[in-house]
């Protein structure tokens, strides 16, 4: 399976997290979904959204950008 991404480079808080919220709710659980972000917030702000919702994410960093790989959770 293919994680979708969303390109929210330059995005400012809360935008990427409201692209996340909207994109992970359209998917099943145990799909893959892929976030890129630029804003220092996102660092804490997107695996604090997964963590409330029981998503899994990991997240690295390349240069200045944010990489978060999440796991849909979810019944």
């Amino acid at each position: 399976m293919t994680a979708e991404t969303i390109d929210a480079r330059g995005l400012k808080c809360p935008l990427p997290v409201l692209r996340m919220e909207k994109r992970l709710a359209a998917l099943s659980p145990g799909s893959m979904l892929t976030v890129l972000a630029t804003d220092a917030m996102a660092r804490i702000d997107i695996p604090l959204y997964c963590r409330q919702h029981g998503h899994d994410c990991t997240s690295t960093i390349e240069g200045d950008v944010l990489r978060f790989d999440i796991v849909t959770g979810g019944a």
